[in-house]
C-alpha cells in the first residue's frame, strides 16, 4: 500500500479520496488543513502529497517539505499559479496538476454568455421583488454575435463545440492553433480579436506571459459594448482597467467566476465581515456585472475525475512511470 496525504481536502472530496483510494492500493492521510511548515508532520513517511487550489503553498513550506522527504505534489487543479514550480524543482520536488472533464467550465462559461447577453441579473432581481415588466435593453441572440477565444486548450476547444450549435463567428487566438478547429474557428492575432469580438472569453492558462493579458491598452482597444467573461484565473485581467472600461460604459457588461485579489474571500463566508477588496466592491455595484466564486469547474463528474487523477498521478510517480 502507498501513502499519500491530503492537504486542504474539502469533505466532497475526502468522501470521494476515502472511496477511490483503497481499490488503488493507496493509504490516504486525510486533512482539511492547507498544507504549511506547521502541517508538515502530516506528510511524515509520504513521498506524495495531494494539494488544493485554495491555498498558496509558499516557498518555505516547499523548502520544508524537501526536507521532510517530499518528491512529488501533485495540486488538484489545472493551475500552477498557487505553487512556485521552479523552486519546488529546485529544492527536488515534481508538481503537477491533474485533467478533469473540461465540460464543467465549458458549460459554465456558456451559461455565463447567455446570462450577460440577456441581462438575466437585471431581469432576476426585477422579478424577485415582483417587477416583471419588459428591460428597456432588449437581449441580444448568439447567432448574430461574434465570439472571441483566447486559448484553444481542452476547455476552449470545448467551449467551441457548444458554441458552433449557436451558429455564431468564432474568432480565436492562440500561440499554439489546434489543427482539429480549422474550419470551426478563425485564429486571428489577438488585437484583432479584441477588436471584432462582440464577447470575449478567457481560457489560457496563467504565467509570466499571460499575466494581465487584458491590460489597459488592450481593453481601450476590445469592441465598443463588448462582453468579457473569466473563467481562467484572475490576473489574466488588469481588474482596474476592466471595471474602468465597465464604470464608462464602454463594455457591456463582464461575467467573472475569477477575480485578482478573491484569496481570503471566495470560499469563504463573508456575510458578517467587510470586504477589503475594493475592486470587487466596484464591480457589484454595476448592473451589468455577474461574480460567481470560482465554481466553474465544481460539479460531480469533474470533481471525481480530480481526485482520482491526483491519486493516479501519484502512483504513476511513485511506480516510475512518470518520466520528465
Amino acid at each position: 500500500m502507498t501513502g499519500i496525504t491530503i492537504y486542504g481536502c474539502e469533505q466532497d472530496e475526502a468522501a470521494l479520496f476515502r472511496r477511490l483510494a483503497p481499490p488503488l492500493g493507496v493509504v490516504p492521510t486525510i486533512t482539511d488543513a492547507a498544507v504549511t511548515e506547521a502541517t508538515i508532520e502530516l506528510a511524515s513517511g509520504n513521498r506524495c502529497i495531494s494539494v488544493g487550489h485554495k491555498a498558496r503553498v509558499t516557498d518555505s513550506t516547499l523548502r520544508a517539505l524537501s526536507q521532510a522527504g517530499v518528491t512529488y505534489i501533485s495540486t488538484r487543479s489545472i493551475g500552477y499559479n498557487h505553487i512556485n514550480v521552479e523552486y519546488a524543482e529546485h529544492v527536488g520536488i515534481r508538481v503537477e496538476n491533474v485533467a478533469y472533464s473540461p465540460d464543467s467550465v465549458a458549460d459554465y462559461t456558456l451559461m455565463l454568455m447567455l446570462m450577460l447577453i440577456r441581462d438575466a441579473r437585471s431581469v432576476i432581481h426585477r422579478a424577485e421583488a415582483n417587477d416583471y415588466r419588459l428591460s428597456e435593453a432588449r437581449g441580444k441572440e448568439l447567432r448574430d454575435l461574434t465570439v472571441g477565444l483566447i486559448g484553444t486548450g481542452r476547455i476552449g476547444t470545448a467551449v467551441t463545440a457548444r458554441l458552433r450549435g449557436f451558429s455564431c463567428r468564432i474568432l480565436a487566438h492562440d500561440s499554439q492553433p489546434q489543427s482539429r478547429l480549422h474550419g470551426s474557428v478563425e485564429y486571428v492575432p489577438l488585437d484583432e480579436l479584441l477588436q471584432h469580438s462582440d464577447i470575449v472569453t478567457l481560457h489560457t492558462p496563467l504565467n509570466a506571459g499571460t499575466h494581465h493579458l487584458l491590460n489597459p491598452q488592450r481593453v481601450e482597444r476590445m469592441k465598443a459594448g463588448a462582453f468579457i467573461i473569466n473563467t481562467g484565473r484572475g490576473p489574466l485581467l488588469d481588474t482596474e482597467a476592466v471595471v474602468s472600461a465597465l464604470e464608462a460604459g464602454r463594455l457591456g457588461g463582464a461575467a467573472l467566476d475569477v477575480l485578482e485579489g478573491e484569496e481570503g474571500i471566495f470560499y469563504a463566508d463573508c456575510r458578517n465581515g467587510p470586504i477589503e477588496n475594493e475592486l470587487l466592491l466596484r464591480l457589484q455595484k454595476l448592473p451589468n456585472v455577474l461574480i460567481t466564486p470560482h465554481t466553474a469547474y465544481y460539479t460531480d463528474h469533474a470533481l471525481s475525475d480530480t481526485v482520482e487523477n491526483s491519486i493516479i498521478n501519484c502512483l504513476k510517480y511513485e511506480s516510475g512511470t512518470r518520466n520528465g
